[in-house]
């Protein structure tokens, strides 16, 4: 008498990639290979007990669903794109953790590529994402036009940071750039600066222009006249602060203060002022404007306004994610504060 032998379920070292099949794993749990499948999406209507030895037998063989098999059926490429500017820099750093952490088991993965604060290259960027058939570009910050972002959002959903725009498929998301400038300047002037230096952001991107209005604001609100000779302009990048603070000394006009357009400039200038021996806080006050990791851990530790950069990266996954799957989601504009620390004091 012949006596079928029941298939045994060959287990796999876990730290291993899978080779099983589908049809290995409806072997396995006694059912059909479609079960298994509609198992795996979520469509399948089946007692507890089949169930159970469906995701056991998954476990057992350690089986991986074909992420791009079933991609290819929902028309999906399970792929977001991120247009960055500067992958060198801790502000984009923290930006595309958030991102990454957003879309954290989602079964999405990012794809990440730099504009380089240039909009031509930026417009080739998005051109190349959507060759590639992305579900979604995320664009952190950058000089694209708002009106080039809504013209590629009929093609593809968009979400972009530092931008106003917004339409079906695309969502914004902006801080209070001129309210940061003018808490930065109006905190020196709290106390007791009057001669207040500014080094300003790149003049072609609209955050370094709001923070330059806000910094003008302070000043006007305060009765303190604007001096053109306190102001420079500069890149973003420590390099950039360490020349401009030379250059805001080397004019030989007075101040006892300096906002720099952000904390990357700030920590140039605080070199520049080392070099020359001039001391922070006692002889210059400092202030930056985003709180980058690295801001309490300067010497000393770096009085700035706080930008949500981490929260700002999450809430663009989280609204891409949104848009994708065609689900309402409302965007609550991040807030921005002051973190006083030990760069800056009252004047005597």
């Amino acid at each position: 008498m012949k006596t079928t032998a029941k298939p045994s379920i060959r287990k796999k070292d876990p730290s291993m990639p899978s080779g099983a099949t589908l049809i290995e794993v409806a072997e396995a749990a006694g059912v059909s290979a479609s079960t298994v499948s509609r198992i795996l999406n979520g469509t399948a209507r089946v007692s507890a007990d089949k169930r159970k030895a469906v995701e056991k037998a998954i476990v057992d063989l350690n089986f991986t669903p074909n992420v791009l098999a079933q991609s290819l059926k929902r028309g999906q490429s399970m792929t977001i794109g991120v247009i960055t500017q500067a992958v060198d820099s801790p502000f984009f750093t923290e930006t595309l953790k958030g991102i990454e952490d957003g879309i954290t088991g989602s079964g999405f993965a990012a794809l990440i590529v730099s504009g380089h604060w240039n909009p031509d290259e930026e417009a080739e960027r998005v051109g190349l994402l959507m060759a590639r058939k992305v579900d979604g570009i995320i664009i952190v910050s950058g000089n694209i036009p708002d009106e080039q972002i809504v013209r590629f959002s009929e093609h593809v959903p968009m979400v972009a940071t530092g931008h106003g725009c917004e339409s079906d498929r695309l969502r914004a998301i902006r801080v209070d750039n001129v309210w940061g400038g003018y808490r930065a300047t109006k905190h020196l002037i709290e106390l007791g600066h009057r001669q207040i230096a500014h080094i300003a952001g790149i003049p072609t991107l609209t955050d370094a222009t709001d923070r330059l209005t806000g910094y003008k604001q302070a000043l006007e609100e305060a009765g303190i006249p604007y001096n053109d000779a306190l102001v420079v302009q500069g890149d973003f990048r420590e390099s950039g602060g360490l020349l401009c603070a030379n250059q805001l000394l080397d004019r030989g006009v007075p101040f006892t203060a300096l906002f720099a357009a952000n904390d990357q400039t700030a920590y140039g200038a605080r070199l520049a002022f080392f070099r020359r021996g001039i001391r922070v806080p006692d002889d210059i006050s400092l202030i930056g404007f985003d709180d980058l990791p690295g801001s309490p851990y300067t010497t000393p530790p770096l009085t700035t306004i706080r930008q949500p950069v981490y929260e700002i990266g999450r809430t663009a996954a989280a609204a891409m994610l949104a848009l994708i799957g065609n689900k309402p989601f409302k965007i609550e504009t991040p807030q921005l504060e002051l973190t006083i620390r030990e760069t800056t004091r009252r004047l005597r």
